[in-house]
């Protein structure tokens, strides 16, 4: 158990760095024609689309993908987002924190480890979840009922 959860944290990492790899290519490549707030909004949805397919095709391969999947991965990561964000404004506008390297500790340092925390948790409870396993069930006289769990 311990040597699947091992690939299971890998496997998302692996998946987040190529996603935060693409977000940032994508972001550079676009920064200078249509400006920071849509080429962040579109290398957003680049960035998510790269975690799906890696996680969808390789960590959780196992389990069911599919539009249902893809909005709830969607939804996660929006409320991943949402956490680093809510970091920064905590920071910056709350607790009065506004140098470059202190929004980068609250937006990047502590929104991004927070986020990840939440983001694996949504994908391994929510998105892609454990297939339903039967289970055996002591049933009266010698009998057996099996039940589905998961």
């Amino acid at each position: 158990m311990a040597g699947g959860r091992h690939r299971e944290l890998l496997g998302f990492a692996v998946s987040g760095a190529a996603a935060y790899a693409a977000d940032l290519a994508v972001f550079l490549a676009l920064h200078g024609t249509l400006g920071p707030v849509a080429a962040k909004a579109v290398s957003f949805l680049a960035g998510c689309t790269v975690a799906y397919l890696g996680n969808a095709l390789g960590t959780y391969r196992r389990r069911t993908v599919g539009a249902r999947e893809y909005a709830a991965f969607f939804a996660v990561n929006l409320a991943g987002a949402a956490v680093q964000l809510l970091c920064l404004t905590v920071s910056h506008y709350g607790l009065g924190l506004t140098s470059a390297r202190a929004d980068t500790v609250s937006g990047l340092g502590v929104g991004m480890a927070l986020a990840t925390c939440l983001r694996f948790w949504g994908n391994r409870t929510l998105v892609f979840r454990a297939p339903s396993v039967p289970a055996t069930v002591p049933a009266t006289e010698g009998e057996t009922r099996t039940t589905w769990t998961g």
